[in-house]
């Protein structure tokens, strides 16, 4: 079975950037981010999940970035392979109303995101956002 999602590493610019994690209930950190629907595209994914799940409504999604996770996990022993399709995106929106999806939050420097995101794609997706950050400021 395949299940395909769509993502964002959400930035906001204070005296420095600062991206958004999201705690999950399994435990872990990670960004935004949730399953395609049926004739939705990549980005209308985005502002919907983005929306439901922060609040957040001026989502911009900046061009010229989008990486691809692949990874597997299990549901009931069903086998699942899943697609994760990030996208870099800037907010204005400080103050997040987390859904019941998620147990928490956080506002984080690029080093102590580092330190938080658990899964080594995710911190490579991070890593790669930063550097496309770099090149258009």
């Amino acid at each position: 079975m395949e299940e395909r999602s769509a993502g964002a590493v959400i930035f906001l610019k204070t005296n420095e950037l600062m991206f958004l994690i999201l705690n999950y209930p399994s435990g872990h950190w990670d960004f935004v981010k949730g399953n395609i629907e049926k004739g939705e595209t990549h980005q209308e994914t985005i502002i919907r999940e983005t929306r439901e799940e922060t609040g957040i409504q001026d989502l911009k999604i900046i061009n010229g970035f989008n990486k691809e996770v692949q990874y597997s996990y299990y549901r009931k022993q069903t086998k699942i392979n899943k697609k994760v399709f990030y996208y870099l995106a800037e907010t204005n929106t400080k103050k997040i109303t987390i859904s019941i999806e998620h147990i928490g939050y956080k506002w984080l420097s690029f080093s102590d995101m580092i330190k938080t995101l658990t899964y080594e794609s995710s911190l490579q997706v991070l890593k790669e956002a930063k550097n496309r950050l770099k090149i258009i400021n």
